[in-house]
């Protein structure tokens, strides 16, 4: 399994409203793609403009390839990309590691 992270800064005053829409894009769009095999949405407390979303997927290429080269990808954007405040920090991960 392959943890995708990412780490957005929104445009401030637009939390509640972020809020709202990076719920739905995960239920109604991502959640839907190849390989998808769950996510937690983290509100960072002393930046409140920052979120940082974890996304679990079967395959580095379920993420990479599958869903980013799909028109599933162009509908998350627009649900979500309208309060970025600028381009989010997308990296990958393997799990080393996990406690009981």
């Amino acid at each position: 399994m392959i943890l995708e992270l990412v780490d957005i800064r929104i445009q401030p005053g637009k939390q509640t409203e972020f809020d709202a829409a990076v719920q739905r894009g995960l239920e109604q769009v991502i959640a839907n793609a190849k390989g998808y095999k769950g996510h937690v949405i983290n509100k960072c407390i002393e930046t409140p403009e920052r979120y940082v979303v974890q996304i679990y997927w079967e395959t580095l290429e379920n993420h990479t390839v599958d869903f980013r080269e799909s028109a599933a990808f162009q509908d998350w954007r627009a649900i979500v990309g309208p309060f970025f405040a600028g381009p989010p920090t997308v990296e990958h991960f393997n799990q080393l590691s996990k406690s009981a």
